[in-house]
């Protein structure tokens, strides 16, 4: 499979909670690529937490930490990326994403809520309305999801091996056939 993808990245989005760090992880494993957080590398960086980088910066500081964390990884290749869930907002973003291949993970918003319920470490989640707050997210950020190149709709009960295996399955459906041009 990894030849088929001939090291191009595999970029994970969708909302926070649906598992793209856990399912990143196992492609990487399968794929024989690295593994990144763009999270984890956030918080290196910035030698905070994301919940601080919020509280001291303000969000536009860490979408812009994000986007350059992405811009830098996008010069790796054979890497599987899990980003974060609003890495989609900002259109300077795509430019880095559609360098590699762009899985959504769709998680329906029940399936989110049961999972973040006991969540504290996400701070656009300090809302006393959460499920209010995830509806209006997930509204915002839908059109922009949608605009990767594989949709996984991940089903109640599904191990995160289950969907790691599905994608790699429908990996060779999107993958634009390599066109020889030997007459120049």
């Amino acid at each position: 499979m990894s030849s088929l993808l001939k090291g191009v990245n595999l970029y994970l989005i969708g909302m926070m909670g649906v598992g793209k760090t856990t399912v990143g992880r196992l492609l990487a494993q399968q794929l024989g690529y690295g593994f990144v957080d763009t999270d984890s590398v956030i918080v290196q960086a910035a030698g905070k937490s994301i919940n601080e980088v919020f509280a001291d910066e303000g969000e536009a500081a860490f979408r812009q930490l994000e986007s350059d964390v992405l811009a830098q990884v996008c010069a790796f290749t054979k890497l599987t990326i899990a980003t974060g869930g609003g890495i989609v907002l900002r259109r300077e973003n795509w430019g880095y994403l559609h360098h590699g291949l762009i899985v959504w993970l769709d998680v329906p918003l029940e399936l989110i809520m049961a999972r973040l319920a006991e969540d504290t470490t996400r701070p656009l989640l300090q809302d006393a309305d959460l499920q209010g707050k995830l509806r209006s997210l997930l509204e915002q950020r839908k059109p922009l999801y949608s605009q990767g190149d594989l949709r996984i709709t991940v089903q109640e009960g599904e191990t995160p091996e289950q969907t790691a295996s599905r994608i790699m399955e429908a990996i060779p459906s999107v993958l634009k056939p390599q066109v020889s041009h030997a007459n120049g």
